[in-house]
């Protein structure tokens, strides 16, 4: 399962790259041809400044008229012809409802000397005009589409995964969902026989110690047969103390550990923090947590589960001694298949996640973590209403 998570990964960067590519040509490309098509702009204009000169020097009564005539043929390129003073006689390509508006030209006039050098027409009688320019409405779109497109295919990604994740969630949903829904169908059967057969073994042969422990184990199951069941619908919340319920965990832990691993509580007893949850999966969470904390250890070291609480917030720390969790690998934990043991399905941290942050509207994430000194794994409860 570990090996399918890093294909998909590898195939979505991948995608990324494929994508980036893509918009990285198109980029290139446009660039290319807006440096050819501004080449060719000013090719324009200075073949329309020639044939006005050509023009002008036969018949000099008609120079403004002409090049304004000129001008009034251009469609693209946003022109302003000035006289010897600087003052605008003509312009064209600009906003059709400003065009009228000499402070809007004189602004436009002077980016214009600021961006390229007029084009000079000079007039027989020793005048002279002047034509300024710059890119045509088509060719500033042009520069412009490359990112718009590298835009909307960075969207069209982001829209892909988002929908390739969620229906790979929905689809992953649907399989954990029947699967512990089977679960719990094949493990209810034998477990009510099992307790069947307890407590005829109670009833005629009381002086077993044996059995209440036998009890205890088929309690236990039944639990579990109980929490499987319940994957897929909302469980209903009712106000638990949680500090009764992590005691009550712990010391069934306590008794199903070896004795190297030592369980401390830093909290009162007597401490009585309700919030809402659901008990049955609550406590899976911490024996979860706990687990991991103990196969981290490798079966030897120092468990501590402290208690705090703010105004709105319960906040449970479990702490280990164990061999840490690297930075990069503090959200991958909580992953379904991510695991470093050789054995197990890399589940148990995920239903943790998925119990605390979608059934309880919580927060479970790594506090803090050193490699060879252990880590401390943080959960945050809403006290709500209930």
């Amino acid at each position: 399962m570990l090996i399918n998570l890093r294909q998909k990964r590898l195939w979505k960067f991948f995608l990324l790259l494929f994508a980036v590519l893509i918009g990285m040509s198109s980029l290139i490309f446009t660039e290319n041809l807006v440096s050819k098509l501004k080449v060719e702009e000013r090719e324009n204009v200075q073949l329309w400044a020639e044939a006005t000169k050509l023009v002008s020097l036969s018949d000099t009564s008609q120079n403004v008229e002409f090049l304004s005539s000129i001008i009034d043929n251009n469609n693209t390129v946003p022109v302003i012809l000035t006289d010897e003073s600087g003052s605008i006689i003509s312009a064209r390509n600009f906003d059709n409802q400003k065009i009228n508006d000499q402070s809007y030209l004189n602004k436009n006039l002077k980016k214009m000397k600021e961006k390229n050098r007029p084009i000079i027409i000079n007039l027989e009688d020793g005048h002279l005009n002047q034509i300024y320019y710059k890119d045509s409405i088509i060719l500033t779109m042009l520069i412009f589409y490359p990112y718009v497109q590298l835009a909307i295919i960075l969207l069209f990604l982001i829209v892909s995964y988002l929908a390739f994740s969620s229906s790979q969630k929905a689809e992953q949903n649907q399989v954990w969902v029947g699967m512990s829904k089977e679960t719990a169908h094949q493990l209810g059967t034998p477990t009510s026989s099992l307790a069947g057969w307890i407590e005829i073994m109670q009833n005629k042969y009381p002086e077993i110690s044996i059995t209440k422990e036998l009890a205890i184990d088929v309690g236990r199951l039944e639990k579990v047969t109980e929490r499987f069941s319940r994957i897929g619908s909302k469980p209903a919340l009712s106000g638990e103390n949680v500090a009764e319920i992590i005691s009550r965990t712990i010391d069934y832990l306590k008794s199903r550990t070896s004795s190297k691993v030592r369980f401390i509580t830093d909290y009162s007893p007597e401490k009585k923090v309700v919030i809402p949850l659901n008990s049955a999966l609550f406590e899976w969470v911490i024996e979860n947590v706990s687990k991991n904390a103990i196969d981290s250890m490798e079966g030897n070291g120092e468990i501590t589960i402290r208690i705090t609480e703010t105004e709105k917030n319960a906040i449970i720390d479990i702490s280990d001694t164990g061999k840490g969790i690297p930075k990069s690998a503090f959200n991958k934990i909580f992953n379904p298949g991510f695991t470093t043991k050789q054995r197990g399905w890399g589940l148990g941290l995920s239903l943790a996640k998925r119990i605390i942050e979608e059934y309880h509207n919580g927060k479970i994430f790594v506090r803090h973590s050193e490699v060879g000194k252990g880590s401390c794994i943080r959960i945050i409860m809403n006290k709500g209403r209930f």
